[in-house]
């Protein structure tokens, strides 16, 4: 089991609040990713969870029971963080094993547990190899082995990818998703990369300074979403938002329109404009559009074989059935 409660938990650091009262459940098997920009007290909340942080006020629970002061080694929890952590004079395999020979677990079950979780993460012909051996995704892969063998209640994630380069990141995205469906073990999950949130959550927690503006699937969240804030940080590239006359037109203070949502054309449409940087992906282009009369450039997703360029002047037709409508505070008109 792996269910993890937050009820109206805080953290203060001096006089500073960096997480106001704030609920949150966390079901037994779920992927759950916490995102938002950097300082959103993502990392905080879950070094909370972890008992790496004192709550200033509140409670956890884990599995029902009162987690709140309990030690960290004592909350069945497995913590994975953004650097390895792993000793360079020591072979895979000892790394893995390490907490269990420190936990006073006989050799048979260590050899045991290392042979499982090396299968698990293709590990198997690396066991024998030290750190220094080994690449970066390697070397993450082994650092989770470490946290598979103590059999958490869950598994905590503090963005384990930021060392990758761009391909790595990729493909242990894949491997940490398949992990989580071979285990089916609890896994929280902490990025600033709304991609990774996307593609590996089965909720999604949007932070931002301490507070929870929308928890939600990804295509919930993506397709509704709670205030302009969310609007604008779900989704790559991100939502146009505008406000002024043409979001007046639609009763509302700012409307909201993805760059899928709306075509492109060089002789007609509802909006007309200017090319100006173009984004070239092969089976899609972004073009970002100076409109006339609106403040900032319109993002357009296309095809990518539209052959426009900088400087061509172009028209817009947004699609009215997928408009995203706020009001003067930000939060959507339903």
């Amino acid at each position: 089991m792996g269910q993890i409660t937050l009820n109206k938990v805080t953290k203060q650091f001096g006089d500073v609040q960096v997480i106001p009262p704030l609920d949150l459940t966390i079901e037994d098997g779920e992927f759950v990713v916490f995102v938002g920009p950097s300082g959103c007290g993502k990392s905080t909340l879950l070094r909370l969870i972890a008992g790496l942080e004192d709550v200033s006020s509140g409670q956890i629970k884990i599995d029902g029971q009162d987690a709140t002061e309990l030690a960290p080694a004592k909350r069945r929890l497995a913590m994975v963080f953004q650097s390895y952590a792993l000793y360079p004079h020591m072979s895979v395999r000892k790394n893995i094993a390490f907490p269990m020979k420190m936990a006073g677990i006989d050799r048979e079950t260590q050899n045991r547990k290392v042979e499982a979780a090396a299968k698990v993460l293709n590990l198997t012909d690396y066991l024998d190899r030290r750190p220094g051996q080994l690449s970066g995704g390697q070397r993450q892969r082994v650092a989770i082995g470490r946290a598979i063998v103590r059999e958490p209640a869950a598994f905590l994630f503090d963005e384990p990818l930021s060392n990758l380069d761009a391909a790595l990141r990729v493909n242990m995205r894949l491997e940490i998703s398949e992990l989580h469906q071979n285990l089916e073990t609890t896994m929280v999950y902490v990025t600033h990369d709304q991609v990774e949130a996307m593609t590996m959550a089965d909720k999604i927690v949007v932070l931002q300074k301490g507070v929870i503006e929308q928890v939600g699937s990804p295509l919930d969240l993506y397709k509704e979403p709670a205030n302009t804030f969310v609007a604008g940080f779900i989704g790559s590239p991100k939502m146009n938002l505008i406000s002024g006359p043409q979001a007046q037109k639609q009763n509302a203070h700012t409307i909201g329109i993805r760059p899928e949502h709306i075509g492109i054309s060089s002789t007609e449409g509802a909006w007309q404009g200017v090319v100006g940087v173009s984004e070239h992906l092969g089976s899609d282009s972004f073009f970002h559009v100076t409109v006339n009369g609106l403040a900032d450039p319109i993002t357009v997703r296309a095809s990518g074989e539209i052959g426009l360029h900088h400087g061509d002047k172009v028209y817009l037709s947004p699609d009215l059935t997928k408009l995203h409508r706020f009001n003067d505070k930000g939060l959507r008109i339903t």
